[in-house]
């Protein structure tokens, strides 16, 4: 394929290399960025992802975060141009749901762990500032000029309808955009963010640091989706592959790279059988500290042959109590509660069966017995107001970024 910048392939560099190797500040539009709010910004990043950083990886991550702070000033500026304030009111009452959320209390214990981290309340605040910015400038320049039809969202439910009882996945996603120029480096950013991930790093976080899709705001969360709706043969095939847990990406897509991560899977329009409210006996043994193996796997045998001989639930109380077992009801328990690799085996229980022993001797040794099931009613499928919403959302976010790269390509900065 021909360089559409006519650039030749064998080049001399007259400059330094590495455009990345420069003093990480800025000042956008007259805006100045400074070095600690790209630090107090990158503790946020860091403090999601619970893993320390080699010097490469935190150099590469203050670029990222720069980048960030620019969009997110020009998403202020932008707001602040067409007179769309943020109130100071609205700042505070979303920093402290956050605190409710993350901490279970008013805002001083969010202040003191952001301190704590080396980060600040002002910085976090800031990037609240941004989001609801950019929420309201989109809500009011954009979302009222995209066209969604009844005829769409009829034809849509109707082929939800017909596919009842396939599958649809509840995703999450970071969007990192990219042009032709910046491919590589925002593909090896992305490359990071997934090494981050695996090593046990927040998605929810990074997705609000790093992605520049709607969905930022709320950690990436696109809800529940078919794989038509995902408009891509490529997406459709990956997720359809994943399982609940799993993380794909850096995937190359128009615009940029995509990483998502399958949240849960469920059939289209039927119950999800994980939603059954359970009745269980659960009924264990402990050991004393020192036993032999050998003492134990007896314990454990007769044990297990004691459970098995039980007549149900009626019966459990009496047979434990024989067995030198306790045991603890539970009548309001949902099958999704319980460890993935005992969800199958439980629904699978009829009542007053139990399920094969499971533990060690540290932790003792344990059965469930299902003593009752009330399973879950069929669910209705989105409403029309639901899907008209999810296509507007779509429809705005596609405007959104050509919106945010029309402000890059119009902004003055200057690095300093």
């Amino acid at each position: 394929m021909d360089d559409p910048l006519g650039i030749p392939a064998d080049i001399s560099l007259l400059g330094e290399a590495n455009p990345n190797v420069r003093t990480a500040t800025a000042i956008v539009n007259g805006h100045v960025i400074t070095g600690t709010d790209i630090d107090q910004r990158v503790a946020l990043v860091i403090s999601a992802s619970n893993n320390q950083l080699s010097e490469e990886d935190l150099a590469r991550l203050r670029m990222q975060v720069l980048r960030n702070l620019i969009d997110e000033t020009l998403q202020i500026q932008a707001a602040r141009s067409q007179e769309i304030e943020v109130t100071q009111a609205e700042v505070t009452d979303r920093y402290n749901t956050l605190a409710v959320q993350n901490f279970g209390q008013e805002a001083g214990a969010m202040d003191e762990y952001l301190i704590s981290i080396g980060s600040s309340p002002a910085s976090l605040k800031r990037q609240i500032e941004g989001e609801l910015a950019w929420s309201n400038l989109l809500r009011r320049n954009i979302a009222p000029f995209v066209n969604v039809s009844e005829e769409e969202v009829n034809e849509l439910l109707k082929r939800m309808e017909e596919s009842r009882g396939t599958e649809e996945f509840r995703l999450a996603e970071i969007f990192l955009a990219a042009t032709p120029e910046n491919r590589n480096a925002v593909l090896e950013n992305g490359q990071q963010i997934m090494q981050q991930l695996r090593q046990g790093g927040s998605f929810q976080g990074y997705a609000r640091q790093f992605s520049q899709a709607s969905t930022a705001a709320t950690g990436g969360d696109l809800g529940w989706l078919r794989l038509a709706q995902l408009r891509s043969t490529q997406l459709e095939a990956i997720v359809n592959e994943m399982q609940p847990g799993q993380l794909v990406g850096p995937v190359e897509i128009p615009g940029g790279f995509w990483i998502v991560y399958l949240v849960d899977k469920r059939q289209v329009l039927m119950a999800d059988p994980r939603d059954a409210v359970l009745s269980l006996k659960q009924i264990s043994i402990s050991f004393e500290p020192g036993i032999t193996e050998e003492l134990a796997a007896q314990q454990v045998q007769a044990f297990s042959t004691g459970v098995q001989n039980m007549r149900g639930c009626g019966d459990a109380d009496a047979v434990a109590g024989s067995l030198g077992a306790s045991v603890v009801t539970n009548d309001q328990i949902r099958a999704r509660s319980l460890p993935e690799q005992l969800q199958n085996i439980v629904l699978n229980l009829q009542v007053g069966q139990p399920t094969p022993p499971f533990g060690s001797i540290e932790e003792g040794v344990r059965v469930l017995m299902l003593c009752g099931r009330d399973d879950p009613e069929v669910v209705g499928g989105p409403s029309f107001d639901d899907m008209m919403n999810q296509l507007e959302d779509e429809r705005v976010n596609k405007r959104a970024q050509r919106y945010l790269r029309d402000l890059r390509n119009d902004a003055y900065i200057d690095y300093n």
